[in-house]
């Protein structure tokens, strides 16, 4: 019997290979003093692969790592400029990197929010150190910004010319927008040639307006409502100035994902990147269809199932996949606010929610590990009920 653990992390507790992890151990009865678990007749061995995953934000590199990647150190500035010593996931030619790792909001010095200083230059920075290493391919997970600077700082990293009235280059974040004055993409295109660049992101935001990158996820990086209207209208002016050197830049900033990562996904798409989301790009960079092939469950699971799950995240796609393969799919998550009935339009047919052990929050998070190994022991004595017959075609 093969149960594939395809889960996302468990944040501000587990990363996804420590969930994967502790539920395999649950499940094969490898806990201290747990039982065997029950199984459908005649199987007499659970082989349990952990694939740990990702939705393009945090952990989209980790995910990559446990797919067989290199981890190649690069140094970076993060989001208010101090440099940062992070990982980027190689192979010869490809290459995934992470905005969270390098400029994200975990980031910030003391967890202080910079809404209107902090820049996406970090992200860049290990853009082009992909590309000094050799990569022609090049996924950017853009979740967990702490920037709403529209992607300038990326730009900037990568050879872009933004300046002001006097022709020097503006500063970092997007205060810094207000003096923009001229723009030349060129340099960052041309470093750019014949390489494939792929946006991969949970949200398929504009960068301006009502859904735009800061009225949407300003609030989230410490931004009042005064400096949210500050911050679209900087954007706009941004796009504004862009618009006179590329005449396409308008068109760009209502493409989906040009507000994602305060507008790093626009700098990226502005380079000609394709839009995917998150979680089908890192499905396919850890090679869950051929996991899937001949597995008999699927568990997946993140912190919390809930309705914006529904909007992309790692569960969901992974049930996606899984429904292809007609594989059935169960889920675990520290809660789960989701109706039966969502929970099956999506693809999971039962969900195990640690707030079942243990009601509180602090301690479900303290003890996460704990209670996985004890709901991956559940579901272990569940599988006689939760395995479906498949038929050879289905396999």
């Amino acid at each position: 019997m093969k149960i594939v653990v395809a889960v996302d992390k468990f944040k501000g507790s587990l990363s996804a290979a420590d969930v994967a992890h502790h539920l395999r151990i649950g499940m094969t009865g490898a806990a201290p003093g747990a039982a065997a678990p029950k199984v459908v007749e005649a199987a007499e061995v659970i082989e349990v692969v952990e694939v740990p995953i990702a939705d393009g934000g945090d952990g989209t590199v980790d995910a990559a790592l446990a797919a067989g990647y290199r981890s190649s150190p690069v140094e970076v500035d993060g989001p208010t400029g101090a440099p940062v010593s992070t990982y980027i996931a190689t192979l010869p030619d490809r290459a995934v990197v992470e905005l969270a790792s390098t400029c994200g909001l975990q980031l910030l010095p003391g967890g202080v929010p910079a809404p209107m200083t902090a820049s996406s230059r970090g992200v860049g920075q290990a853009i082009r150190a992909a590309v000094e290493m050799g990569a022609r391919d090049i996924v950017i997970g853009v979740g967990g910004s702490a920037s709403t600077d529209g992607g300038a700082g990326l730009l900037q990293a990568l050879g872009a010319q933004l300046t002001d009235a006097s022709g020097a280059a503006i500063g970092p974040g997007a205060t810094a927008l207000a003096g923009l004055r001229g723009a030349d993409l060129t340099p960052a295109r041309d470093l750019l040639a014949g390489i494939a660049l792929t946006l991969a992101s949970d949200v398929a935001n504009p960068l301006l307006g009502a859904d735009g990158a800061a009225a949407v996820y300003g609030p989230q990086k410490g931004a009042t409502a005064e400096q949210v209207l500050e911050l679209d209208a900087l954007l706009g002016g941004f796009v504004d100035v862009l618009a006179t050197a590329d005449a396409g830049a308008r068109d760009v900033a209502a493409r989906p994902g040009a507000g994602a990562a305060g507008g790093a996904g626009y700098a990226a798409l502005l380079l000609g990147a394709s839009f995917r989301p998150g979680i089908e790009v890192v499905l396919d960079l850890v090679g869950l269809d051929d996991h899937l092939s001949d597995a008999d469950l699927v568990v997946t699971g993140e912190g919390s199932l809930d309705a914006q799950s529904l909007q992309g995240k790692a569960p969901v796609g992974v049930a996606a996949a899984a429904a292809r393969h007609g594989v059935p799919v169960v889920a675990v998550a520290g809660r789960v606010t989701l109706t039966e009935t969502e929970l099956t339009g999506a693809g999971i047919s039962r969900a195990y929610p640690l707030s079942d052990l243990a009601p509180d929050t602090a301690t479900s998070i303290r003890d996460a590990g704990a209670l996985l190994e004890s709901i991956g022991a559940r579901i272990g004595g569940d599988l006689d009920t939760l395995l479906r017959p498949r038929t050879s075609e289905a396999r």
